[in-house]
């Protein structure tokens, strides 16, 4: 498990400090309340031991203060593992402990423990009774960094309810209260939060903006947490734009994070999110089990939320499987839930979705009362999705009720708001951010730069006497002059990486080009000389086998990598075709270790192959029976490793018979392009050659190690 270096360092930190601790007192219970809490952002086991050591030691020692401690810990694990009963119990135990003590942060810290609580429980109104009580304390106590953090909760509380005007209020007001004490990167969770609104109301743009600057510091701190947060939400607006690719991207990097650290609410949030892409996929098999999986996992941590979400995109799939009782079922489930939630975009959504099932369903009347209630919150709170499914809805219904007129006015919204969401100027930026946000920042920070360089200039110009501005001038004509060489220099350097990368690959095109038609000329003398003989049926048979061949060599020297599989394939064409040439065969095998799955590796193509054509050529000279070839691959820290192993005379004996030392062109071309690949993938690739006469054996080992890349799928 990777850590940052300095989440690593503290709490290694405090393990030797704990180990050279050998005192049972208050100061070790403090170290291990300490380390619980280190240990709670990326492991819940190791900080759950922590804090129950702690509990054990404070109970013995009566420090009540270190018991409460243990318990508010334990709480907010249990909240993490969704066990919301016991997390509720710990934290009262705790508030009552810190209660008997006065101690009024500790009391705080409950306060804000059961808030939590009270919002996974859905109970709204306990929620907000817990955060205006700790704004008074806060205020009394003149704590802004407090006040912002729970003027952001209630900011959530107000975002749940579907009163996004006053949740961005909350928001903001706790955004302005860090600046003010130049704490701005703790407003990464109300970024977020913003961005999420930004996704409900059809603002993808904005939406972008707001999670693409909290990813990028989360993972420049190795937040694990927030990047499982944020990439779930990003998944979310590629959903939107159908961009399926990158859906599944960042659902499949949420939910790895979610599995590791336990999250079972992001983890069911994670799977429904799939099915629903598979469900648009038509991948209806595969979309159930997502989905029911999902519903199996939010009914035992009891996430009515979740359980909400789950029933709505089932009731979508069949829809799209044209089951629509079933969907009738799933969408009233929801509905229930929504309404027990007082989540208003989720009823906004449970109308629409009822509306369109009683449509399948022939029940028009239904139908459009549903779609109305669901186009009214749809357009109070400017749900643009919501919105154009609604219309759309109507425009069907009026449709089947042969109201034409009608029909044709719902049509023209549907448009006029599907045009807004899919224009191609908000694709357009929405791709631009995707290449250019890094840039960006870069061009911010140089901007920053300048803009303080400037203000120093002018600051110092006004302080210096008029006998001394020549002398400022000259000062700034420098620095001007300096910024415009480094710009100058920072473009050709640009420039000569970007013609270094385009020589690379230039390169190694012309390599592989030169391969194919030395492997053509081979294969065109054997031929002619099978047709000379008058090998008729043996020639026909050769040709086909090596028509297919060519074609399979002729795709690959097209692509710069190809999948593994396909490789192998062409390597097995090849043995298949050598075979055929001589009347005493080769016997050969082709091993892959079930660590590797050779559909998700990609390597260059052409790699394998002349190193076996080098040992049909050179490796059984006067060798008529026994001649064995074994291609082995094996992943090995890391690393794609193949062998090439023969049963011949050996490389040193092929050295001394051919006194020229010719090398294989073939080979000589393979050693080239791995040197230029290590550099293009930044990665090892090499091959090496031995007599296996070092080892007691007879024969030559070729061993190569192949740069690869390894694609994510689901």
């Amino acid at each position: 498990m990777k850590l940052s270096f300095s989440q690593e360092k503290v709490i290694d930190s405090l393990e030797n400090i704990l180990q050279n601790h050998k005192l049972n007192d208050t100061t070790k219970v403090n170290l291990l309340n300490k380390l619980a809490y280190g240990y709670s952002s990326f492991n819940i086991i190791k900080s759950d031991e922590k804090a129950l050591e702690a509990y054990a030691l404070s109970k013995q020692l009566n420090f009540v203060k270190g018991e409460g401690k243990s318990f508010l810990r334990i709480g907010h694990n249990q909240i993490k593992k969704s066990e919301l009963d016991s997390a509720e119990l710990s934290a009262n135990k705790a508030l009552k402990l810190f209660e008997e003590i006065s101690c009024q942060s500790c009391i705080n810290a409950s306060y804000i423990c059961l808030a939590e609580i009270a919002y996974y429980n859905n109970d709204s109104n306990k929620a907000k009774g817990y955060y205006e009580k700790l704004i008074n304390i806060f205020i009394e106590n003149d704590d802004k960094l407090r006040q912002a953090d729970m003027l952001n909760n209630l900011g959530i509380l107000s975002y749940r309810k579907g009163d996004f005007d006053e949740a961005i209020v909350f928001f903001k007001k706790a955004c302005d209260l860090r600046e003010q004490l130049g704490r701005e990167k703790l407003s990464l969770g109300t970024l977020n939060n913003i961005g999420s609104i930004c996704l409900n109301q059809g603002k993808y743009t904005e939406a972008l903006q707001y999670f693409n600057k909290c990813l990028s510091i989360y993972r420049k701190d190795n937040n694990k947490r927030g990047i499982a947060t944020i990439t779930y939400n990003m998944s979310a607006v590629y959903y939107e734009l159908k961009r399926y690719d990158k859906t599944l991207e960042f659902i499949n990097e949420s939910l790895a994070i979610s599995r590791e650290l336990k999250n079972k609410r992001n983890i069911a949030g994670c799977l429904v999110n799939k099915g629903a892409v598979y469900a648009d996929l038509k991948e209806f098999p595969k979309a159930l089990d997502y989905m029911t999986e999902s519903l199996s996992l939010s009914k035992e941590i009891n996430e009515k939320s979740e359980i909400g979400a789950c029933h709505y995109q089932l009731g979508d799939l069949y829809l799209l499987m044209e089951q629509p009782k079933k969907a009738l079922e799933h969408h009233k489930s929801y509905l229930k839930i929504s309404l027990l939630t007082e989540d208003k975009v989720q009823i906004c959504q449970a109308h629409v979705g009822l509306a369109r099932t009683y449509v399948l369903l022939e029940d028009y009347s239904t139908a459009l009362d549903q779609a109305e209630k669901g186009k009214k919150i749809a357009d109070d709170l400017e749900l643009l999705t919501q919105q154009k499914l609604a219309y759309g809805t109507i425009a069907t219904i009026y449709e089947k009720t042969k109201k034409y007129k009608k029909a044709l006015e719902s049509h023209q919204q549907f448009k006029i708001i599907n045009d807004s969401l899919f224009n191609n100027e908000n694709i357009k930026k929405i791709t631009q951010l995707e290449y250019e946000y890094k840039y960006k920042q870069a061009l911010d920070s140089a901007s920053i730069r300048e803009l303080q360089l400037k203000k120093t200039v002018t600051a110092s110009n006004k302080n210096l006497e008029k006998s001394k501005q020549n002398y400022l001038w000259a000062i700034i004509v420098f620095l001007l002059i300096s910024i415009v060489l480094g710009g100058i220099i920072f473009y050709l350097k640009f420039t000569n990486i970007k013609t270094k990368a385009q020589n690379i690959e230039i390169g190694q095109k012309l390599l592989r080009s030169q391969m194919t038609p030395h492997f053509i000329f081979n294969s065109l003398s054997v031929l002619q000389g099978m047709i000379l003989n008058k090998e008729d049926k043996k020639a026909v048979l050769y040709l086909s086998k090596f028509s297919k061949l060519l074609r399979i060599t002729l795709e690959n020297s097209r692509d710069k990598m190809v999948p593994l599989h396909q490789e192998l394939t062409a390597v097995n064409n090849y043995l298949e075709l050598q075979n055929l040439e001589v009347s005493q065969s080769y016997l050969y095998t082709i091993l892959v270790d079930e660590t590797i799955d050779d559909s998700l590796f990609e390597i260059p193509p052409m790699l394998i192959q002349p190193f076996i054509e080098n040992a049909i050529e050179h490796a059984f000279k006067n060798q008529k029976e026994n001649r064995k070839i074994d291609i082995k691959l094996n992943y090995i820290n890391k690393k794609l490793i193949c062998t090439v192993i023969d049963n011949g005379i050996g490389i040193n004996a092929q050295k001394q018979n051919d006194k020229s030392h010719k090398k294989s062109l073939a080979t000589t071309i393979t050693s080239e392009r791995l040197k230029m690949l290590s550099k293009d993938f930044k990665t090892e690739g090499k091959v090496t050659i031995e007599d296996r006469q070092k080892y007691k054996e007879q024969g030559t080992i070729v061993t190569l190690v192949i740069p690869y890349k390894i694609l994510i799928i689901s």
